[in-house]
């Protein structure tokens, strides 16, 4: 939805956008600080990107599936 808002802010503005889909203009705000700076994130999207790498290992060694 982020990259969505992107594409279409200079046509319709951001705060039309948001107010037709489900998310408020502070976090469209907010990700694109994060994106800008990782450290603005939070401490759980922090480490889910800590473990992003991992969890792609232990899924690709199991045949790309989930369970059994």
């Amino acid at each position: 939805m982020i990259a969505f808002i992107e594409d279409q802010r200079i046509v319709y503005g951001v705060e039309s956008i948001c107010r037709v889909l489900p998310i408020a203009p502070s976090t469209f705000y907010h990700r694109l600080a994060c994106r800008a700076d990782p450290s603005k994130a939070s401490a759980r999207h922090q480490r889910d990107a800590e473990l992003r790498p991992e969890i792609k290992r232990v899924w690709d060694e199991n045949y790309q599936v989930y369970g059994c």
